[in-house]
């Protein structure tokens, strides 16, 4: 079988499974046992499809994922997460769009302390969302800010998705992680101009707050009682790993500890808070693992069928430039991006990319930042991106895709911007790892 037979069966079998609606695990798992069938040999294929499942998720590398996932769950369980947005609430004022801003300063370092896209965009709508409505909020300033900074847990560290990226691409993990800090607070501060250039061109989008302001002493102990010890937790995740103190996966335990020990020292710390925080980060756990289960063996079977190396010879055929290769490369993330999870996504087009990066010259770290802003993007795209249909579940009802797709369009403008910039200036990604390899 020719290599692009083998492509479109293994590649085109699993987009079509995935378009009818089954279960991305089991789609994979499917997919795998037809491929190892036909390319390496019958029933003892399908042997070491069994051997290599253990294999894949026995990887010391996963460990700070699960980590960073109850360190996001524990915060919202337990009220911490609650806490800083309120300290933050006072410290913004009357300003004109104060809980649009709110939205992006909170869910900023929401998404320092939690690593879940997912976690921050709900912990935001159902936090934030019913004031605003209250307020007079028009739709768009609501939901757009709301979807735009829950992405960025993505980026900013800790990332379980990062994570994820670097074990599975063989990048270092550590400097992926804070590789994504620099671009992940300027895009931050995107979201802030666009929301002002919003309120500028319409002024009742976002009214003011009547409300009486808080005192400079009330909101110093804001500040200093529900913002200032989070930094704990920000310190044992990133600094540990900054200073060269700890790995990824030692700064996770840290940091899932730190925020245990935080919720103890306010009370907040309940066998409930607990069993739900276990749980969420159970399920979501399983779910990864058992999709590296079956897309590990899934890039295998590529390699050995021919399937990769002749994609990567069709794809440098064409002599093109560079950043055109990376340009295909991300239109292709969002593509997929459109019905299909992030984790599926790179497990798909790793075994094709990473070479890629190899043969054309890009620094590993660098690109894992681009995949992670186009990972992230590809959650807001229209019409099937994941975070659409978080906040229409949380969004009163009626509102509908398009009503939220189209609030999120100015800041899908902004990670697009983000990434130029980046492609510009690599700096803007590779001077925090630089810092610790040198």
């Amino acid at each position: 079988m020719v290599w692009y037979e083998s492509a479109l069966l293994m590649i085109g079998g699993l987009l079509f499974l995935m378009f009818f609606g089954m279960p991305v695990a089991i789609a994979f798992l499917a997919i795998n046992i037809v491929g190892v069938y036909i390319f390496m040999g019958g029933m003892i294929g399908i042997d070491q499809l069994v051997a290599n499942a253990s294999t894949s998720v026995t990887s010391f590398a996963l460990v700070p994922v699960p980590l960073f996932l109850i360190m996001g769950e524990l915060l919202f369980h337990t009220g911490l997460a609650i806490r800083v947005f309120d300290a933050l609430d006072k410290c913004f004022g009357g300003i004109k769009g104060r809980l649009s801003y709110l939205t992006v300063g909170g869910g900023t370092i929401f998404a320092t302390l939690s690593g879940s896209s997912m976690a921050n965009t709900a912990m935001l709508g159902t936090t934030l969302m019913p004031d605003m409505i209250k307020r007079g909020y028009k739709p768009h300033m609501i939901m757009g800010p709301i979807l735009a900074t829950g992405g960025l847990a993505m980026i900013i560290p800790p990332s379980s998705l990062a994570v994820l990226l670097g074990s599975l691409a063989r990048i270092d993990v550590g400097a992926l992680l804070i590789a994504g800090l620099v671009p992940g607070l300027l895009l931050a501060a995107l979201f802030i101009a666009t929301i002002r250039i919003q309120i500028a061109l319409d002024p009742d989008a976002a009214p003011g707050y009547a409300a009486e302001r808080a005192s400079l002493s009330e909101i110093m102990r804001a500040v200093l009682v529900d913002v200032m010890p989070m930094g704990i937790v920000v310190f044992a995740v990133v600094g540990l790993i900054l200073l060269g103190w700890a790995t990824p996966t030692e700064s996770a335990a840290f940091g899932a500890l730190s925020v245990v020990v935080l919720a103890a020292c306010y009370r907040t710390l309940s066998w409930q808070a607990v069993v739900r925080s276990l749980t969420g980060t159970l399920k979501v756990s399983a779910m990864m693992l058992m999709i590296i289960v079956g897309s590990t063996t899934f890039s295998q079977i590529l390699a050995f069928s021919g399937a990769s190396s002749g994609l990567i010879s069709f794809a440098t055929s064409f002599e093109l430039n560079a950043y055109v290769v990376l340009a295909v490369m991300f239109l292709v993330l969002l593509l997929l991006g459109m019905f299909m999870d992030q984790l599926s996504i790179m497990m798909l087009t790793l075994p094709i990319f990473m070479p890629l990066v190899g043969l054309y010259g890009f620094d590993q770290i660098w690109f894992g930042v681009v995949m992670l802003l186009a990972l992230e993007l590809s959650l807001a795209t229209p019409p099937f991106g994941l975070l659409l249909f978080v906040m229409v579940g949380v969004s009163p009802r009626g509102t509908t895709i398009g009503q939220v797709a189209r609030a999120a369009l100015p800041y899908i403008a902004c990670t697009l911007l983000l990434v130029v910039l980046l492609a510009l200036f690599p700096q803007l990604a590779l001077w925090l790892p630089g810092l610790i390899r040198s």
